[in-house]
């Protein structure tokens, strides 16, 4: 279901969970409406059926990190060789032009991006989906704040390879909410951080 003309994408994902009737057992996938998913069917279903049947699964995306710092910035390890903690690839553009970012190995992630998330109802049910009191942006961090929360309840995260299109480049430039959400989050986690795959 497409919705639109909410405050925010909180509010938009608590409202599409509750008018979806959400079950405990049911896959549920929040996404971006500017992707196209790339992925065979059958491969996509496949990733997604073989995590969430597992009862210690939280999120599955598309790209995220094995490691978050003090910095709240999920892609910051980027670019640094074999050290980078980063996961994941996803492409941006059009179907005629576009460029993919490969990020590193699929694999268990400590948080994912929302371009794409996918988790069963008994997850969504064990957070907070609502916006939290402390952010002032309605747009921004939702996804660290939603897969830090499964995480911390020792759910596990996973990157898939999914392929997407992202129709937009997702640019932190401007956007005043990106980072009085970051400082609102690492106020409110900031005692768990660093946080990483054991």
């Amino acid at each position: 279901m497409f919705l639109t003309g909410y405050s925010s994408i909180f509010e938009a994902f608590s409202e599409g969970l509750k008018l979806a009737d959400v079950g405990p057992k049911d896959y549920v996938i929040m996404c971006h409406d500017d992707i196209d998913i790339l992925t065979k069917e059958s491969f996509f279903n496949q990733n997604i059926d073989s995590l969430l049947e597992k009862s210690d699964t939280g999120f599955i995306g598309v790209a995220g990190t094995r490691l978050l710092t003090e910095n709240a910035v999920w892609w910051e390890s980027m670019g640094y060789g074999s050290q980078s903690a980063v996961m994941g690839f996803v492409s941006h553009g059009t179907l005629e032009k576009n460029h993919t970012t490969f990020y590193g190995p699929n694999g268990q992630a400590v948080v994912l991006d929302g371009l794409f998330l996918c988790a069963k109802g008994s997850t969504l049910n064990q957070i907070k989906i609502s916006k939290p009191k402390m952010f002032i942006g309605g747009w921004d961090f939702y996804d660290l704040f939603y897969t830090t929360q499964a995480h911390l309840k020792g759910l596990k995260n996973y990157v898939v390879p999914i392929h997407i299109l992202h129709k937009s480049l997702g640019d932190t430039n401007g956007k005043d909410s990106w980072y009085l959400n970051r400082e609102a989050y690492r106020d409110a986690f900031g005692k768990h951080l660093p946080l990483f795959v054991k």
